[in-house]
């Protein structure tokens, strides 16, 4: 649907700057509402609050489908809606990542992140070209029902699977909502190596959402421009998510979960610097640059969503991931803020040079972190996976 409503603002207005808007507001209730929804999460059915969030945002969307087709649609219309749907994916988010560690097996957490990438570059390569063919077919509304269908779909799948709720401690059980916001805090802010862990996927955000989201503008000036060159950039990248989703899903990764992802930053980086050097006469070596950012980038994102799942205690986890996605949702518009100018100053290869080298150095930076490296180790050793109390200075160092 993000996709129908970024080309309907494109087609109606043609202004950059309405179309920049939207992409913002999208943000913004990741970052403001991240630290209030994890308590929630935690105190709440997480299978009721992942229904309701998807009932939300199907009745945001039926409201513009009216207002579509009584033609009474205008342009903040379409901002609150993707404020308020933006707001419903921000609390779906956390309870999904904190049901799945309910429901799967320790052991098979990286192979079920890395089948989650894999589904996620399916849909990133099949939903382009399937909302630019269902706009050609049918009118604004008719394609907003579509997403009102599928959501219908993903709630009806929720119905028929149990997801048991993680016991709370009589203590935790009593404390506040406030309480319970500034544990969350107090629990990253004193496990090292878990803060570390999130702030290298926060580095990651920074440095390479930027370099993506200025792609066309590689394209346009070192490729010869063309909607078309673009289009097989990105598909390019899609493949590589699916092909490192396959693999983890195959593999597992290595037994240090967290080597794998090292692995994968470093792979992810190099190609980024390697992307920087693409031109027409080197369009191949483009292609390959995304194939391995998307493959590497997988590789990384899907063992680190299996150690905080893995890792942190269950009844943590809402809060956790609710302050991991709001801290990786600012990191956007600060990395676009920066990135702008330094393109324009610089060029915009710069960009990418300058992103794959952070990335390689704070990949290589992360072998020389004990605590990092030995995390899930000393978690086992200490028994923090199940321990919300006594989390600091129990790691190794």
């Amino acid at each position: 649907m993000e996709f129908a409503l970024a080309w309907y603002l494109t087609l109606k207005t043609g202004s950059a700057t309405v179309l920049a808007t939207a992409m913002l507001v999208a943000f913004l209730p990741q970052i403001i509402l991240g630290p209030i929804i994890g308590p929630f999460v935690d105190r709440w059915n997480r299978k009721r609050i992942m229904i309701l969030a998807d009932s939300g945002i199907a009745l945001i969307t039926v409201g513009l489908v009216i207002l579509f087709f009584t033609g009474a649609i205008q342009v903040w219309h379409i901002y609150v809606a993707m404020v308020l749907r933006a707001a419903g994916q921000s609390i779906h988010f956390p309870a999904l990542q904190a049901s799945i560690t309910l429901i799967v097996p320790e052991k098979h957490l990286s192979r079920a992140a890395g089948l989650n990438q894999m589904l996620q570059g399916i849909i990133g390569i099949a939903a382009p070209p399937a909302g630019a063919l269902l706009m050609e077919l049918l009118p604004m509304q008719g394609v907003l029902a579509v997403d009102i269908f599928t959501a219908s779909i993903a709630v009806g799948c929720l119905l028929m699977v149990f997801i048991p709720q993680p016991e709370r401690t009589q203590a935790a059980a009593k404390a506040t909502i406030m309480a319970d916001m500034l544990e969350g805090f107090r629990y990253v802010w004193s496990w090292r190596g878990l803060r570390i862990l999130i702030g290298i996927s926060a580095i990651l955000g920074l440095f390479l959402t930027p370099a993506f989201t200025l792609l066309p503008i590689l394209v346009n000036n070192h490729l010869g421009g063309g909607v078309v060159i673009k289009g097989r950039m990105e598909s390019a990248l899609g493949v590589g998510i699916i092909a490192g989703g396959l693999l983890l899903g195959v593999w597992g990764g290595f037994r240090k979960r967290i080597l794998t992802a090292v692995m994968g930053i470093i792979i992810g980086g190099v190609s980024t610097i390697g992307l920087g050097f693409t031109s027409i006469a080197w369009y191949m070596l483009g292609l390959a640059a995304c194939f391995l950012i998307g493959f590497g980038l997988t590789l990384a994102n899907g063992p680190i969503m299996a150690v905080l799942q893995a890792l942190v205690a269950k009844d943590m986890q809402g809060r956790v991931f609710s302050l991991a996605g709001s801290l990786s949702a600012i990191m956007t518009p600060m990395g676009l803020a920066v990135a702008g100018p330094v393109a324009d100053a610089l060029g915009i290869r710069s960009i990418y040079y300058i992103a794959g080298a952070v990335v390689v150095m704070v990949a290589l930076s992360a072998l020389s972190i004990p605590s990092l490296i030995n995390l899930e180790e000393a978690a086992k050793k200490t028994g923090l996976e199940t321990d919300t109390e006594n989390i600091a200075d129990k790691e190794y160092s």
